[in-house]
């Protein structure tokens, strides 16, 4: 499995002393024109690997900003297939790091497990996130999964306590760690507990860990930077999208929208 664009960018990283920043945006938010111009734009503006969010009705783990953006692209009738098709066609355009969908299982199975991830492969998506697949129930996924050298990468939480061991021990490609209980959303400020949670799994797991939920400025990729591999940016992003929709829409004026937030990308990253 050392072929995966993931392993591949995180152990650049490495050699490079670096952090990864990993956008997460919501597929077809506002338009699927607009999301491949962000996958070509953020790899320009230096970010390592790209979510994609997949639009989901009944998003467990997502705060109020990407709730929003998933209606808004649910009203295009988003789905899988978009995602992997915006995927290939970045591709055809040049794009070179990993991209790792996020969506809910109950799509998942939708769709056929052993044809979903016959379908990551074909489309060169290196890997995916469930947030709503427990270690425990995740093995027949995890087995299909590594058969078609896909990445399913696991969430631990700083409630995981005891479980942290075990579900670090099946994650593939990296450990998305969430920094906050709760939902998704943008912060001020992190405990220093959280300092301590990414430690523990750092002593649990050989993979690059990054730590997500609630990083929305360059103070808090700084802060984080010690004690990770890569930071993951959600809302801050999917914010800015949505307070861009009138440039984004508009065809004379949707290059100016990207930049805008290719432009937040770039900051956080430098």
């Amino acid at each position: 499995m050392s072929s995966n664009r993931i392993d591949h960018i995180f152990a650049t990283i490495r050699e490079q002393d670096g952090t990864a920043m990993i956008p997460f945006i919501t597929v077809g938010d506002p338009s699927k024109d607009v999301t491949l111009q962000l996958l070509i734009a953020l790899e320009k503006a230096g970010a390592d690997l790209i979510e994609l969010g997949i639009p989901y009705s009944d998003p467990l783990a997502d705060g109020p900003v990407i709730e929003r953006a998933s209606a808004r692209a649910l009203k295009h009738q988003i789905t899988i297939d978009d995602g992997l098709e915006l995927a290939e066609q970045a591709r055809q355009a040049g794009a070179q790091i990993p991209y790792v969908l996020f969506t809910y299982f109950n799509p998942v199975l939708q769709y056929g497990l052993e044809r979903f991830f016959q379908a990551l492969e074909s489309h060169d998506v290196s890997g995916v996130i469930i947030p709503d697949l427990p270690v425990e129930e995740s093995e027949p996924v995890r087995t299909i999964a590594d058969q078609y050298g896909i990445h399913l990468v696991p969430l631990v939480a700083p409630t995981s306590k005891e479980r942290i061991a075990r579900i670090v021990e099946h994650g593939r490609g990296f450990i998305y760690c969430v920094s906050t209980l709760g939902v998704t959303g943008m912060r001020d400020s992190f405990d220093d507990s959280v300092d301590r949670f990414l430690e523990e799994v750092r002593t649990s797991t050989s993979l690059p860990i990054a730590v997500g939920f609630g990083i929305s400025q360059a103070e808090h990729v700084e802060r984080f930077r010690p004690y990770c591999d890569g930071v993951i940016v959600g809302s801050a992003i999917v914010r800015k999208v949505e307070e861009n929709i009138p440039l984004l829409q508009d065809p004379a004026s949707a290059e100016e929208g990207v930049l805008q937030i290719s432009q937040f990308v770039r900051q956080l990253k430098s």
